[in-house]
């Protein structure tokens, strides 16, 4: 697990879709809203929170398409399934390692963007924890949409269409996490809301990522 683990990290930077091209998209959101928005830091400090959880789920989508379409073209995926490993676990690994190589470094560099939109400090922590807690759905959820197109010709599209959807409730409950923490008020709720989409995803999703690709490797 830990070789299939560590492999899946080495494609992803390769293939482009690691750390740099995420933070890169990242640092353009940023960098454009207060040209689209205006220069005001009382303003840009209201709509921070949710910026950057946008900016944050935008970057995660953007390498969604690659999580099972290297295997997929060069046949790797095919000896995967007829591994010991189940195919849940599998599935688990592929959004760890898209995790790792996506979720975190935007969850690290997070204060950075957030000091560019004038996010106020004490928004900080809320803002990495929220960051932390539910970057690891976006990878789940996003794997799951892999799995249902995987094989597709420019199925990047289609993708995008089926995974923004489910995505909605963890950007809702992640920015008004990131909100009431820099407004100094009490994030108990939605950051439990937040938990609570994060490990149900967790603990659901692999398994139906593993049923669709049983169908798609039929």
């Amino acid at each position: 697990m830990k070789a299939l683990l560590l492999r899946d990290i080495r494609l992803a930077v390769r293939a482009g879709g690691g750390f740099g091209l995420g933070l890169a998209f990242f640092l353009i959101v940023v960098v454009l809203v207060p040209f689209g928005v205006g220069p005001d830091s009382e303003l840009l400090a209201v709509i921070a929170p949710g910026i950057l959880w946008l900016g944050a789920l935008l970057s995660c989508l953007l390498s969604l398409d690659r999580i099972f379409a290297l295997d997929w073209e060069d046949g790797s995926l095919d000896l995967l399934a007829t591994a010991p490993l189940p195919m849940e676990g599998l599935v688990s690994l592929k959004a760890m390692a898209h995790w790792l190589t996506t979720g975190v470094p935007l969850v690290l560099a997070s204060p950075l963007f957030a000091l560019l939109l004038s996010l106020p400090v004490e928004g900080y922590l809320p803002l990495v924890i929220s960051l932390a807690l539910g970057t690891p759905a976006l990878s789940v959820i996003g794997t799951f949409g892999a799995a249902l197109t995987v094989g597709l010709k420019r199925g990047g599209l289609l993708l995008s269409l089926l995974v923004l959807p489910l995505y909605v409730p963890t950007l809702i409950f992640g920015a008004e996490v990131a909100r009431r923490g820099a407004e100094g008020l009490d994030t108990g709720v939605p950051l439990a809301m937040l938990a609570g989409i994060t490990f149900g995803a967790m603990a659901l999703l692999p398994f139906a990522s593993a049923a669709v690709l049983r169908v798609n490797l039929r």
